[in-house]
Formats: structure tokens, sequence, C-alpha cells
């Protein structure tokens, strides 16, 4: 073999092994009920739960704890997942800005002691400008 041949050989099995490491590292989406069960098997893997925050029947968020005097690195809330089970998360950091008004949340971490630890947390936030598109259709429909 030429020394070129052998040299593209090892590129591409470097490309390789990249690959499958950082396929390895990807999280996985679960639930509450299968993010436990892991927990339980001793699996210490990262997972994403996606939910959405709980709320009382006036719309409001309830259980949701954060005092930025006592400790500004302490956020409690429960999050509902898709499966409609419910579980305290703890986040040791900051609580995110407009945290309050996301639509759905996806927490990033693992199970512990039957609340879910936080590593990172994902926002959905209302888009800006859904309301001006629908003021806009809605004053179209009035001219015509």
């Amino acid at each position: 073999m030429k020394k070129f041949q052998i040299f593209g050989l090892v590129i591409i099995a470097i490309a390789i092994g990249i690959i499958i490491s950082t396929a390895g590292d990807a999280s996985t989406y679960v639930d509450f009920s299968k993010a436990q069960e892991m927990a339980t098997e001793g699996d210490n893997e990262s997972i994403h739960v996606v939910g959405t925050l709980k709320k009382n029947a006036s719309g409001q968020i309830v259980e949701m704890e954060y005092d930025p005097q006592t400790d500004p690195n302490y956020f409690t809330f429960t999050l509902v997942d898709t499966k409609n089970v419910a579980k305290k998360v703890v986040y040791k950091s900051t609580k995110p800005q407009d945290f309050d008004k996301s639509e759905q949340v996806v927490v990033i971490g693992k199970m512990h002691n039957g609340t879910f630890a936080a590593e990172k947390i994902l926002m959905k936030c209302p888009s800006k400008y859904e309301n001006g598109k629908l003021e806009t259709t809605e004053a179209s429909a009035s001219k015509s």
C-alpha cells in the first residue's frame, strides 16, 4: 500500500472512533417512571425529561421554591411529565429568566432519592410573534 492510502485509512478510523464516542454520550428522552427505573438499576447516565410546570386551577404555578436571599443556587419546582407523573426537580443554580412564562420544560439530569437532580433546564416559551400573527389575521378578516 502507498503512504497516501495508509494515511487515508488512519483518518477514517479516527473519524469512526470520534463518532462512536460521541454517540455513546448522547442522552435519552424518558418519563419519570423510566428515570426512576434507570436509577434503581444503577444507570448513571444523564437523561432528558419533558414536561410542564404543575399549576393550580387558575393557571398559577404551584410547588415552586426559590429564595435568592437564603440560597441563590437552590431552585426547586414540580414537573409533570408526558404521562402525568409529577416529581420534584432540584436545580442547584439560579432560577432561569422567564421560567414562569415557559409552556414546556426539559430537564437534563438524573433521578436521586425520588427527586430529579437537574444539571440543565431548557424552556419552550410562548412566541412573542404569535399574538401579532393572530391580530393581523383578525384585522385582515374584518376588512374583507
